[in-house]
Formats: structure tokens, C-alpha cells, sequence
């Protein structure tokens, strides 16, 4: 969800920006530096908030669909970041640095994990339309061995450029495959880079096998119509189907044991959720694209007995200011936004952290990006501390010296 979806308007309720809404902030409490330097007045909600679910938690009208899930996921209202700009704040959210460079957790997981099956990728990024500023560098292996980047696929019939055989038989393509690991294993030894020559000939061999797996994997023809109304495929808005798509594809991608998928937004035409202006028009636009797919994605989990052993998180780079930005917009804020997560241990319908009465900045529970990665890994089995890489003379981790379990969100 990258761009800042905004706290204040969807899972952190704050009564008192109604109260105090065309009041001068500076009025009210200490204003950082904006991305901007554009400070409007306080903006109340567009949204209304109301309770759902047994569980009560607080969650506003924009979006409607996952309210319905609220018993099964803990919304984390306490998150920082350390970076105000989208860039930097994407590949910390990513890799835990806000530096180019780093591998991603997606890596760090496939690194860990490995795959479960030896005909799709371990990782795979499922392609809306729009890639996270910073661009592919938040899916890379950085120092990793390069077999595990991310596959990025698109939803679509052919997910990838050039999966499909050119050659008329199948044996004339081994024969031709056969002949490229012949040379890339002549380099072998003979180049300091020895390891991404090894990754080139795993990735031959993975491409190889995906002309059979992923054909399989997008033809949708096997599911009811009764799945594809719940993911939101037949909907009006082209955007809910292409998201709809890329969630009953991670659905499909979980069933035949890949190990972490990431989907990234479609292009709804208001420069993802970075709403400086139009709040309202574009949150509402990029929410109706995604509320009712990834409601489809936890019910139809929770269906099939995967909720489980699956873990979905949602989650942007940062949020944003309670104060306008212009008349009807909101700057970048790293110092709170709210995220959720659901399934794998997570307990659901609780919420943890607090912000301000403006919804500001954080007043209890402060949980940081590496905090998030900690706990991830502990869902998935991976200890945080324990799994390293040797770069550079020295052991290196995702969470590098930092990182706690939030033991709060747990089952």
C-alpha cells in the first residue's frame, strides 16, 4: 500500500480533528517539518468511524469490506518510520535499510526458508500496474546470492515476458539450455563472482520448469464463480478486478507452497495513496480498488483452513499529517501510521499502540519497521537474531542490531 495511506482516515480514529477541524495547528501542538513546508489548517475525517465486529475495534467507512474481517487481524497503531520521503521509506520498509542496496525481506525469507516448489519461485511479486518508489531494488537480494530476488509477475494470462517456448520442440530447448550451463560452468571458478553464475543456472532451470507451472497457475477456470464474485472479479471498477486478480493468484501461489508474495497497487489515477491534494477522491479511489479483494483473500483463506499457516500483512511506507496540506490534502508523517496484520499466529481483533489526540505522533507502544521484521520472521519460524549472511567481514541481518518481537499481537 505504498504512498501513506492515511491513519487518521482509516484505522485510527481521532474525534477531536472533527472538533477542531479549520483550527490553526501550530495553535494546538509542535509541527515538524513537512515534506512540503505546506501546513494548512486541522481536517477532519471525510470518513465516519464506527465499532465492528465482536471484537469492537474502531475502523472508518473506507473500508468497508475488511471491517467484516476485523476479528481476524491486529491493527498496529503505533508504527514509525525514519524517513519522510517515499523512497527511502520503501526500502526500509523492504530490506530494513533506507539505503540501496540491502537485500528485501522477501530474500531474507526465501534465503531462510528456501522454496517449496521446485517449479515456481520462492518469492514472487505480484504486479498491480504501479511499482513502490525506489522501483525493483525493493525486491532484490542485494548481497544475496541472486536466486533469491523476487519474480515479479503480472496478473494476467501470460504473467511473464518470455515464458512461452520459442523453439518447436521441447528438446531443442533443453538442448539450447544445455549448451548456456555448458558455458556458465566454464566460468565457474575462473570469475570473482562465481555465485551469480551458479544463480544464473538455478534461474535457467526455474524458467524452465515455470512454462509449465505458471500457465496452470493463472488459468482461473477452475474456480467458481461464487470465489470470483468474493474477490471482487466481477466488478465494475477494472482496478478491483486487476487487484482481485493478484489476490486469488496469491491465494493459488500459498496452495503450491511459495514462500512470500507481495502485491503491489494497480494505477487507479491518483498517484497511488500520496494524496497532497484530494484526499478524498483518491483514498476512496484506491480503497475501492483493493477493500473488497483482500477481504475475499482472508475469507477465502480462513475458508480453506489457510488462514492459519498464512500470514497477510497490510502495510505502507508511513501515514500521514492530521493538518491539511493545501485545502483537501495530507503531507507525508513517519512518525505514526497504523498497519494490520492477520493469520500465523497473529490475534485477532485486538489492536495495539497508541497516537495522539491529533494522531500525530506516537504516545505508547512506539514499534519500528524492525520490530515489524522481527516478529514476521518469528511467524514464519525464522529467528531474527540467528539467521545472518557474512558480507563485508561481518555476520549481517535484517533486523542488523535492532529489533523486538511485539509479543502484544500474538496469539
Amino acid at each position: 500500500m505504498d504512498g501513506g495511506v492515511s491513519q487518521v482516515d482509516s484505522f485510527d480514529p481521532k474525534p477531536r480533528l472533527a472538533k477542531e477541524n479549520g483550527q490553526n495547528p501550530y495553535d494546538k501542538f509542535k509541527v515538524d517539518a513537512t515534506q512540503f513546508g505546506n501546513v494548512g489548517k486541522i481536517l477532519k475525517s471525510p470518513w465516519d468511524f464506527k465499532q465492528y465486529g465482536e471484537s469492537g475495534i474502531w475502523m472508518s467507512d473506507l473500508f468497508p469490506n475488511i471491517a467484516t474481517c476485523v476479528d481476524d487481524i491486529a491493527v498496529i497503531r503505533s508504527m514509525v518510520s525514519n524517513f519522510p520521503e517515499h523512497t527511502n521509506a520503501n526500502y526500509f520498509l523492504h530490506t530494513g535499510s533506507g539505503i540501496q542496496g540491502r537485500p528485501s525481506m522477501g530474500a531474507w525469507v526465501n534465503y531462510g526458508l528456501g522454496s517449496m516448489n521446485d517449479n515456481l519461485p520462492g518469492y514472487v511479486v505480484l504486479d498491480g500496474g504501479l511499482t513502490p518508489p525506489g522501483g525493483l531494488d525493493n525486491f532484490k537480494n542485494g548481497f544475496l546470492p541472486a536466486t533469491y530476488q523476487a519474480s515479479v509477475l503480472k496478473p494476467r494470462r501470460i504473467p511473464v515476458s518470455n515464458i512461452v517456448a520459442l523453439e518447436e520442440s521441447s528438446q531443442l530447448q533443453i538442448d539450447k539450455l544445455k549448451h548456456i550451463e555448458k558455458m556458465d560452468q566454464a566460468l565457474l571458478g575462473k570469475v570473482i563472482q562465481s555465485d551469480q553464475i551458479s544463480s544464473t543456472i538455478d534461474n535457467y532451470e526455474l524458467a524452465f520448469n515455470m512454462q509449465s507451472s505458471l500457465p496452470e497457475l493463472t488459468d482461473l477456470a477452475g474456480e467458481s464463480e461464487v470465489t470470483k464474485e468474493l474477490y471482487g472479479l466481477n466488478s465494475d471498477d477494472k482496478h478491483t478486478k486487476i487487484y482481485g486478480t493478484q489476490c486469488i493468484l496469491a491465494r493459488r501461489l500459498v496452495e503450491r507452497g511459495v514462500r512470500f508474495i507481495e502485491l503491489t497497487c494497480p494505477n487507479v489515477g491518483f498517484d497511488r495513496w500520496d494524496q497532497h491534494s484530494r484526499l478524498k477522491k483518491g483514498h476512496e479511489a484506491n480503497a475501492h480498488a483493493v477493500d473488497q479483494p483482500i477481504a475475499g483473500l482472508l475469507k477465502d483463506l480462513k475458508s480453506r483452513g489457510l488462514l492459519e499457516e498464512t500470514l497477510v500483512v497490510f502495510a505502507g511506507e508511513f501515514g500521514r499529517t492530521p493538518f491539511a496540506q493545501g485545502k483537501d490534502g495530507r503531507d507525508h508523517n513517519p512518525s505514526a501510521f497504523s498497519i494490520w496484520l492477520a493469520g500465523a499466529g497473529i490475534k485477532g481483533g485486538t489492536t495495539y499502540g497508541t497516537t495522539d489526540e491529533y494522531g500525530y505522533r506516537v504516545v505508547d507502544k512506539p514499534t519500528t519497521i524492525h520490530d515489524l521484521h522481527a516478529t514476521m520472521l518469528h511467524l514464519l519460524g525464522v529467528d531474527h537474531v540467528q539467521q545472518t549472511y557474512r558480507f563485508g567481514g561481518r555476520d549481517i541481518r535484517l533486523t542488523d542490531v535492532h529489533g523486538h518481537i511485539i509479543k502484544g499481537i500474538l496469539a
